[in-house]
Order: C-alpha cells, then sequence, then structure tokens
C-alpha cells in the first residue's frame, strides 16, 4: 500500500479515495451546479411572480365584467319596471319600481307614486316595456350609466291600442350592498 502512494506521487495521477490524500478540484466542480441551482431558483421565484400576476389580473377582469353585467341588468330590469304600469295590479307595480330604486329616484317616486296610481287607474291604462337595446355608457367604481332602448305598447280606456313608442333612457345605476338599484332616469332624445 506503501508503494501505491509512492507511485500515485510520481505519476501524479490522483490516489485512490480512501487513501488520505484530499482532491482539490472539488471545490471548483461546485461553482457550476451552485450557479446552475442559482439561476433555477431566480427562474422558477420569477414564473411564480408572473402567473399570480396573471392570476391577479384575471380575477380582477372577471370581478369587472361581472360589476357591469350586473349594472346592465339593473339598468334594464328598472326600464321594464318603469314602462310596464297595469291599472289591475298599480300598487303592486309601483313597489316593484321602488323595490329597484335608491336616491333621488327611491324619494321623487315615492312622494308621487300616489298620484300615478291615481291616474293609473283613472285612465285604466296598461302598458308593457320591452327592451331592444342597451349598453354601458360609463362606469367609475360602485356607479354606472346605463343607456336603454325600450318600446312600449300602451293602452287605456279612451284607446284600446296605441301605436308603440321609442323611447331612451339614462338610468344612474348604484351597487347598493350586493345589488344594483338606479338613482335617476332622464330621457334621451
Amino acid at each position: 500500500m506503501a508503494d501505491d502512494v509512492a507511485t500515485a506521487e510520481l505519476t501524479g495521477l490522483p490516489a485512490e479515495v480512501g487513501d488520505g490524500s484530499k482532491h482539490q478540484e472539488r471545490p471548483r466542480d461546485a461553482a457550476p451546479i451552485r450557479l446552475t441551482l442559482t439561476v433555477g431558483l431566480v427562474i422558477v421565484c420569477a414564473l411564480i411572480g408572473l402567473i399570480g400576476w396573471v392570476g391577479l389580473r384575471a380575477h380582477r377582469a372577471h370581478e369587472d365584467q361581472e360589476q357591469r353585467t350586473l349594472f346592465l341588468r339593473a339598468g334594464r330590469q328598472a326600464a321594464v319596471n318603469l314602462t310596464t304600469v297595469d291599472f289591475r295590479q298599480a300598487d303592486a307595480d309601483v313597489q316593484r319600481i321602488l323595490a329597484g330604486a335608491t336616491g333621488q329616484l327611491y324619494d321623487n317616486f315615492s312622494r308621487r307614486s300616489q298620484p300615478f296610481i291615481d291616474v293609473v287607474l283613472r285612465t285604466q291604462s296598461r302598458s308593457v316595456g320591452t327592451v331592444t337595446e342597451a349598453g354601458i355608457e360609463s362606469q367609475s367604481g360602485d356607479r354606472a350609466e346605463v343607456l336603454v332602448a325600450v318600446t312600449v305598447r300602451t293602452s287605456n280606456a279612451a284607446a284600446a291600442e296605441q301605436q308603440p313608442h321609442a323611447w331612451r333612457m339614462r338610468l344612474s345605476v348604484v351597487k347598493v350592498g350586493g345589488e344594483a338599484k338606479v338613482s335617476n332616469v332622464e330621457f334621451v332624445p
């Protein structure tokens, strides 16, 4: 065995493992592995960050779309409620309008609801509104302006069936709690 060590020293070849000599090549061999691991870790962290960012943006886009759908649905329903009134159920129709209203619209309509009901009953009026088009004009936070085109068929005791009327409305929709309600209505020429 002593001859083996002496031979290794003479030939310049590394001694066998376990023979007590140290390898000076080991630290140099670990450097590329550490570099590879570091680069790999940085790439993995960057990918995780990118996936998180893309996921967050997708989630926000989905929430925005749900809110637009909520506003649009509330605007369409309010337009139908406002234009569909039957003298045989005028009280229920007014309550349906008030249930979807808030703010200025609720205050004004609740004050004027009894005279409105009286006119509907006296004239035996019936009207049915149908939404032909609707879209969001603008949106900011928990508010939106919704444009709705409605065709309204009306009849009363004096005129059994009148020509349909086409109306366009701008409805201010506000998110109240988990639902959207209309706070103002304007007729658009």
